[in-house]
């Protein structure tokens, strides 16, 4: 009997390492339920190529009489219109805390009316864009190649060239824009600032997700699962790794009490940013991360004055 027992906890086990593991390797998709029409934006549907040519899907919305532009890039499982968490199976995806909806065109309206031309896009395998590399993430490496992709499109459409660039990227979207810069820094001639919202180490994440699970004790085991679908290790190089070519004005800003992570994770990729001209601050007093996707619209001063002192 406890020989059956044992066999069938470690099958167990092994089914959530797996799991686990899956979660992180492969991109999710979820509906784009929202337009700009739903803020009364005036809209471009817009496509390009990522630099190895996936096509990429997003949002062009048009400020008259404004020179300056911010790029928005989403979070992992989100799309340009955010996260439909109030909805089934996405409402019971992250826990209780994160089950109401992401909705980014708000973020788009008051972006809008300060003054700012917005370009929202998905991500491969995200939103509209196209299906890619299986539908694998790997540490970043295909998802630099849409950050680019982004900047070109702006650089190749004569009513965007001579705009100031500013970059708004969250979480999977700042992670791949900081290893853009380190691959490709000459990409980010011109642009003026990033604000990066919750970013984390993908090495870290999995730590947090084990200790949920009550199995803290597995990290390199689930490592190793990890690195048997994406072919690297998340321990082999991360956020703080890249931040050090970040040489842009940067602000971020996190949950401090965020399960998926932890705070030392951020204040260590804060800390490695290549510039003196940076910027951090905690969300306090929750410990829902949805309530980082949302600080923007619902006290965005702070983030604004970042981007109009950059962007003059």
């Amino acid at each position: 009997m406890s020989d059956t027992v044992t066999k069938q906890d470690s099958q167990n086990l092994d089914d959530t390492l797996d799991a686990i593991a899956k979660g992180l390797a492969y991109s999710t998709r979820s509906p784009v339920v929202r337009t700009p029409a739903d803020s009364d934006l005036e809209w471009q549907d817009i496509y390009f190529p990522s630099s190895d040519g996936t096509v990429l899907e997003g949002w062009f919305i048009p400020c008259k009489s404004s020179d300056r532009l911010i790029i928005c890039a989403h979070a992992f499982g989100f799309s340009k219109a955010g996260f439909p968490s109030h909805l089934e199976p996405w409402k019971s995806a992250w826990g209780p805390g994160n089950d109401y909806e992401i909705n980014f065109i708000s973020d788009y309206r008051i972006l809008h009316d300060h003054g700012y031309n917005v370009l929202a896009y998905d991500f491969r395998n995200h939103g509209h864009s196209a299906a890619a590399n299986g539908g694998l993430t790997s540490n970043k490496r295909f998802e630099l190649r849409d950050v680019l992709g982004a900047l070109a499109y702006v650089r190749s459409r004569q009513e965007l060239t001579e705009m100031t660039i500013g970059l708004f990227s969250r979480c999977m979207g700042a992670n791949a824009t900081f290893r853009a810069f380190t691959d490709h820094p000459e990409a980010f001639t011109g642009v003026r600032c990033i604000v990066a919202p919750l970013l984390l180490s993908a090495r870290v994440a999995l730590e947090c997700s084990l200790h949920g699970a009550g199995l803290a004790e597995h990290a390199d085991d689930a490592d190793r699962r990890l690195q048997e679908i994406i072919g690297v290790s998340v321990s082999a190089e991360g956020p703080r790794d890249w931040a050090r070519s970040v040489t842009l004005p940067t602000l971020i800003y996190g949950v401090r009490s965020d399960p998926v992570t932890r705070p030392s994770d951020l204040e260590g990729i804060f800390e490695a940013i290549g510039t003196e001209e940076k910027s951090m601050f905690w969300i306090e007093d929750t410990s829902s991360r949805w309530d980082g996707y949302t600080w923007f619209q619902r006290h965005p001063d702070r983030i604004l004055a970042w981007f109009d002192k950059h962007m003059r």
